[in-house]
């Protein structure tokens, strides 16, 4: 694997904090966030600098039932040949539900949610992943993730999961460090066995983010300064092998550029110092890949229909119990399934909010709990965009602010982000004036 170095999460807020960083070999950008066609200027200059920039994606939904969506496929092969990137990662997640195979609404999560560690759930994730290697013209690495519950009934912990996949695919592994103490905080899991099953020369790259503990739960937020317990477990990996890349991620609430630039440096130390105590290749024993089961044990059981079929009712019942608020299914933690609903509905509230900071301009301090009502029983299905727009036109149906001001400027908005403003100046203008406020409300 070639050698990355040390980098960080290249995003909007922080692109010229980015570019001032001393020591950063390369970034890594949310895939869906860039068009090839017009790439930020600063990307551009990094690039030029010598800089790799490696596209990250989170809407392919690897562990979904369904096969990847070729459009979706196709855009990020796009992104990787505009970025001239070594190789394209994505996560071990399922993003969305129901639709056809289920004769059901198709549900979006707006969230990576974990899959099943069973051999069905692997085998379905190690069809979707050739399927994307076959398609993408750098390699895939997939990225662990972090997870409040865990499916009843697995049958491989993480780290044997992991190899397996790798095993099977020869797909290269994004390790976040932070989720595996995440996952250790949540479910018990231990990060030292995790790292022990897997196999470190499909490693590609490292994550490092950090987090907060509320009542007994790690969030990883990836808005808070990388904590101790993280950077423990980053040393446990480097002491097994150097890893090729190490990158910081930050998404939000950043701090001045000297604080970021503290960190990464602080990570960089890290690694070099757990490396001076790595035990040397064959020095100790690993456990090997869990025997596969079945026909095909070189690559392991094919998934057929019906094992695709079985995972979607699966994750459509559980996606349609943190959504829209349907019982959840028999062997899940509730607790558990309470506090992510919980989640997704905030994480929910906040994207509208940043695609459309206006709403809350509008509507002030009653904008978030007025979401929360909205969003209970709504299930995201068409976008953050229409959902922004959903939001505000039953804002002024079931529940209009007071104020004749702040009614005025949330009609206004809706009116003019959903096309109605383009009857203006028509010969039927006034009709359309008297209708659209029947609809609205004065």
């Amino acid at each position: 694997m070639e050698r990355l170095g040390t980098g960080i999460g290249w995003r909007p807020a922080i692109a010229e904090a980015v570019e001032a960083m001393a020591g950063i070999e390369w970034v890594e950008v949310v895939a869906e966030n860039v068009c090839p066609g017009h790439l930020p200027d600063s990307l551009l200059r990094l690039r030029e600098r010598g800089v790799a920039v490696v596209p990250h994606g989170v809407g392919l939904g690897l562990g979904g039932a369904e096969r990847p969506d070729p459009v979706r496929l196709a855009a990020l092969a796009e992104r990787a040949e505009a970025l001239g990137s070594p190789l394209v990662t994505e996560h071990i997640a399922f993003v969305r539900a129901g639709g056809e195979r289920t004769a059901s609404r198709g549900l979006e999560a707006g969230h990576l949610l974990p899959v099943p560690r069973t051999r069905e759930g692997l085998a379905v994730l190690c069809e979707n992943v050739r399927i994307a290697q076959d398609q993408l013209p750098v390699p895939l690495a997939v990225e662990n993730i972090a997870a409040l519950f865990s499916w009843p009934g697995e049958e491989l912990t993480e780290g044997q999961f992991l190899y397996e996949l790798a095993d099977r695919t020869g797909v290269r592994l994004l390790i976040d460090v932070a989720n595996l103490h995440t996952n250790h905080v949540n479910q018990g899991e231990d990060p030292a066995a995790a790292l022990d099953a897997l196999p470190l020369e499909a490693l590609a790259y490292v994550h490092v983010a950090g987090g907060f503990e509320r009542d007994g739960v790690w969030y990883d937020s990836h808005a808070h300064p990388v904590p101790e317990p993280v950077l423990a477990v980053l040393a446990e990996l480097a002491t097994r092998v150097r890893p090729p890349g190490v990158l910081l991620e930050r998404d939000e609430r950043f701090p001045s550029a000297a604080e970021l630039e503290a960190e990464v440096e602080k990570i960089r130390r890290t690694v070099t110092a757990a490396g001076r105590d790595r035990v040397p290749v064959g020095a100790g024993a690993r456990p090997g890949p869990v025997p596969a089961s079945g026909a095909g044990a070189a690559t392991g059981p094919v998934a057929d229909e019906a094992a695709r079929t079985r995972l979607a009712l699966g994750q459509t019942a559980l996606l349609s119990a943190l959504v829209a608020g349907t019982p959840a299914p028999e062997g899940f933690d509730r607790g558990r399934l309470r506090v992510q609903s919980r989640m997704l509905t905030a994480k929910r509230g906040s994207v509208v909010a940043s695609l459309a900071p206006e709403l809350e301009q509008i509507l002030g301090d009653t904008y978030r709990p007025r979401f929360l009502r909205y969003a209970a029983g709504r299930p995201l299905t068409g976008g953050y965009r229409a959902d922004a727009l959903a939001f505000a036109l039953h804002t002024l149906r079931e529940e209009p602010p007071a104020g004749r001001v702040v009614r005025r400027e949330l009609r206004d908005w809706w009116i003019e982000r959903s096309g109605r403003a383009s009857l203006v100046g028509r010969p039927w203008a006034r009709w359309a004036r008297v209708a659209r406020f029947a609809l609205l409300g004065r």
